[in-house]
């Protein structure tokens, strides 16, 4: 009967209209979820290769970045060492050895601009990885750096931090890169410290 297929075609056009609506609902909620796990996986990737101290890249991030940039196009490698670390540490406390290390990080990343890479590789050290072989533009920039450091107000005694430079070519890998720079700033060290060595 017409009355009947009319019935039946309003019960259809419910239902169709029903299982679009749930349809439409489990398609905005596959969205929120897909956009939750975005935003987590970023939070992982972040956490992954930051310093959850400085919020500076850590040790495993500095090592992948600079070796790549190192590789392609070489550059000046800085490491700095926060000098009479362990003495903050002793006569301030723990919670004030952090906040020298987060002050010097402050530093860092106050005169140290991409794409030059800077990162917290040690409990009181730090790498910089300039853009440049020029050996001028490289040690001016280490002495910036040196002064900068020593000018902080940390609310403790002074800080200062040594620093050792080495110019490496284009194809250097980073543990050589890393090793001049750091034998570099063990001759600073004994040399009184608050000073930038070049490597050889």
């Amino acid at each position: 009967q017409p009355g009947d297929l009319t019935l039946h075609f309003e019960r259809l056009m419910r239902e169709t209209r029903r299982l679009i609506a749930r349809s439409d609902r489990a398609e905005r909620e596959m969205n929120a979820l897909n956009q939750q796990l975005q935003t987590l996986s970023q939070q992982l990737e972040y956490r992954a290769t930051h310093d959850a101290l400085t919020g500076m890249l850590n040790r495993g991030a500095v090592i992948d970045q600079a070796g790549q940039a190192l590789r392609q196009r070489g550059g000046a490698m800085i490491v700095l060492d926060i000098d009479h670390f362990k003495r903050i540490n002793d006569e301030f406390g723990h919670p004030a050895g952090d906040r020298v290390i987060q002050a010097i990080a402050r530093c860092l990343q106050e005169l140290v601009q991409a794409p030059a890479i800077v990162g917290r590789v040690g409990g009181e050290e730090f790498t910089v990885l300039l853009p440049t072989l020029a050996r001028d533009e490289a040690l001016a920039m280490t002495e910036r750096l040196r002064l900068r450091i020593a000018r902080e107000k940390t609310g403790t005694a002074p800080v200062t931090a040594s620093f050792g430079l080495s110019l490496n070519l284009p194809g250097t890998d980073f543990e050589l890169a890393y090793g001049l720079a750091d034998a570099a700033l063990y001759r600073a060290k004994r040399a009184g410290r608050n000073q930038v060595v070049l490597a050889d």
